[in-house]
């Protein structure tokens, strides 16, 4: 484990077999991710981009820990992810947590933002109902909304409201590391701003890591320090963001960024 890092990955690839298109045919088998090696140091932000099925959201899985690598390993904190037992694992998951892209779909219409910020503290922590409804009117705080909010159910929320609940949600363990993947692509353009302003001063107030899924440069160049380039689940090109979409040195990096106008 390299010193200073707060999340290591080293030679993580994944392979899925597909299922066989006659019952005499080998199970085809897609390569997803290829020999993905990555440090991010506290405080940080990484961002990982390429076009749809470069391996993106599959490298957030790994991290995450919701898939097993096929090779390599993932570190948090010097811990072998892959080594924990299913209680280590459960245990250290306060530590990193994850944004998903739609937060309408990743949010239960039959839940209050009540139980649903304090599902982790519920699950991880079980923490007493008291200490539960304390925590996520802090956690709530944080993003913007209050605690009359929490009796009330996602659909009386905004796009951007919900989201808000969401980041909410990850921020109740007080963790290290967040996940996010394409957290505000679900969004419209103002409201994507707003997120992206709220994760910094998060990120600045708490020292919060994040490694930032998108496809979406304008969004990486605004909020990492530090960027991944995924092309067919490999990495073809990564270092400090304004070197990297300043002067790409790879032809993929260069069509990502005149497709995307002209850069970040």
């Amino acid at each position: 484990m390299s010193g200073g890092a707060l999340l290591r990955a080293e030679g993580l690839s994944r392979r899925y077999t597909l299922p066989r298109a006659r019952p005499w045919a080998a199970a085809p088998v897609v390569q997803a991710l290829h020999d993905v090696s990555f440090t991010l140091a506290p405080g940080r932000s990484l961002g990982v981009v390429g076009e749809s099925g470069s391996g993106k959201s599959t490298l957030a899985r790994l991290v995450m820990a919701l898939e097993r690598p096929s090779a390599g390993r993932v570190w948090l904190e010097g811990q072998d992810l892959q080594q924990l037992s299913p209680a280590a694992l459960r245990a250290t998951r306060a530590k990193f947590q994850m944004v998903f892209q739609d937060p309408h779909g990743s949010l239960d219409p039959r839940r209050t933002v009540l139980q649903t910020v304090a599902e982790p503290l519920a699950v991880l922590h079980r923490a007493s109902a008291a200490e539960q409804r304390e925590r996520a009117a802090e956690a709530l705080a944080e993003v913007g909304l209050g605690p009359a909010d929490l009796q009330r159910y996602p659909h009386e929320f905004s796009g951007g409201q919900r989201q808000r609940i969401a980041i909410a949600r990850a921020l109740i363990t007080r963790p290290r590391l967040i996940v996010a993947d394409e957290p505000v692509s679900a969004l419209d353009v103002s409201v994507q701003a707003q997120v992206l302003n709220l994760l910094q001063d998060l990120q600045q107030r708490h020292g919060l890591s994040y490694l930032f899924i998108s496809h979406d440069l304008a969004v990486v160049d605004h909020v990492c320090h530090e960027v991944l380039v995924l092309h067919e689940g490999r990495v073809v090109e990564q270092g400090p963001t304004a070197e990297v979409f300043n002067a790409p040195q790879q032809a993929y990096t260069r069509r990502l960024i005149a497709a995307a106008g002209g850069g970040g």
